[in-house]
């Protein structure tokens, strides 16, 4: 295949296709998205925030999936893929500092953004792969058609308003999101078969993974900045500040420790890559956003040590972790065949701690999710320190 498209593609020589420098200049952007979820959700902690939240999130998770597929197949250090990546990491850019106004005033240069990524990403691809007659342009025709369809709902909905704005951009975000599932089918264009989409599983775990820290890392910038704000530095401030952090490490340990490299021993050995790369993709979508809720979390801790709680106090400190496991448990029942035993106890303590959290602290709710989060990384470090990952 890069024979035939003059280095374009990437080379799949049975070796493992790392990172590189150019992609991991792109994802600085996501930094930066995560950082404007979490502060937007910060500042409307109601459902309706919530539910705009969670579609934007999904709209710049999809943003980021697609271009990380590209570059799968693509090889990113060809000048004419580089400067493609650098075009989307442009309008990625002014996408990500729309994104607090994403459902006011800029809900336009948002979906503009958005929509003119995915078909202009798409139609670039497809412009070198239908030039070299390569298998894959079939698949690109297919996903066009998929990213014209979202196309129409995001630029539809940015001119509504309210209720019917978010109800439209669910249908874009779900188009792009559950089109893959039934193998982006279109009528007169057929079906794609996971078992033709020629990916390098390694390099995809390694994206996730390196989304993950930057989710991970915009949540130590979120406890450190708090801290830094804060006026006066007393021992409740302090307090929280470090349970935090723990808790940070405790997300790190759960995922990093050992699934990371299972994960990519599993995908790369696998009969279909194409099928489990996908399966990895929609599981890390729900565990970044639980990176994200817990930002929001901990951000109110340090701030507010000794403020009661409340509802909307309790749906972040304990929803962040308790979406957080969940993706972890997804995540590792696609590479072990099985949710861990420690997945399911954490989520059973986040809910045994539920009812007393009215009655806390931020201080003291903060360090119960902390708690819980500690016991299940470590008990899933000691259970899989050598682990046997499922034969695919």
């Amino acid at each position: 295949m890069a024979a035939q498209s003059g280095g374009i593609l990437r080379r799949r020589d049975g070796h493992e296709a790392h990172v590189s420098y150019a992609e991991l200049f792109f994802d600085l952007i996501y930094a930066f998205a995560v950082t404007q979820l979490s502060h937007t959700l910060l500042h409307h902690l109601t459902i309706v925030g919530a539910i705009e939240t969670a579609v934007l999130w999904f709209a710049v998770w999809l943003v980021w999936q697609y271009t990380c597929w590209f570059t799968n197949w693509f090889e990113p250090e060809a000048m004419p893929i580089r400067i493609g990546l650098f075009v989307v990491m442009l309008l990625g850019l002014i996408m990500a500092a729309a994104l607090p106004q994403a459902f006011g005033a800029r809900g336009l240069v948002f979906a503009g953004c958005c929509a003119a990524i995915q078909v202009g990403r798409t139609a670039y691809g497809l412009f070198f792969l239908s030039r070299s007659n390569d298998p894959l342009a079939a698949n690109f025709r297919r996903l066009l058609g998929w990213n014209l369809i979202a196309a129409v709902f995001w630029i539809a909905g940015a001119f509504a308003a309210g209720e019917f704005r978010i109800l439209l951009w669910i249908v874009a975000v779900g188009s792009e999101y559950f089109s893959p599932m039934i193998g982006l089918w279109l009528p007169g264009l057929g079906r794609s078969q996971t078992s033709d989409w020629t990916v390098e599983g390694g390099h995809m775990v390694e994206r996730c993974a390196l989304f993950v820290i930057l989710g991970l890392g915009e949540s130590v910038l979120v406890t450190g900045g708090t801290i830094a704000a804060t006026t006066q530095w007393d021992f409740p401030g302090l307090a929280a500040f470090l349970v935090a952090f723990v808790g940070s490490i405790a997300m790190w340990w759960m995922y990093f420790d050992t699934s990371s490299r299972a994960a990519t021993e599993f995908i790369v050995h696998s009969r279909d890559p194409g099928r489990f790369a996908a399966y990895i993709n929609y599981t890390h979508v729900i565990l970044i956003a639980g990176i994200i809720v817990a930002a929001v979390g901990n951000d109110l801790s340090i701030e507010h040590p000794h403020d009661v709680v409340g509802t909307a106090g309790v749906a972040v400190l304990f929803g962040g972790p308790a979406i957080y496991i969940v993706g972890n448990a997804l995540y590792k029942r696609v590479i072990y065949g099985r949710i861990p035993l420690s997945h399911v106890i954490g989520l059973v303590l986040l809910a045994a701690a539920l009812p007393f959290a009215f009655a806390m602290d931020f201080l003291a709710a903060g360090l119960t999710t902390t708690v819980i989060l500690a016991i299940v990384a470590g008990w899933e470090a000691a259970s899989r320190r050598r682990p046997a990952v499922r034969a695919a």
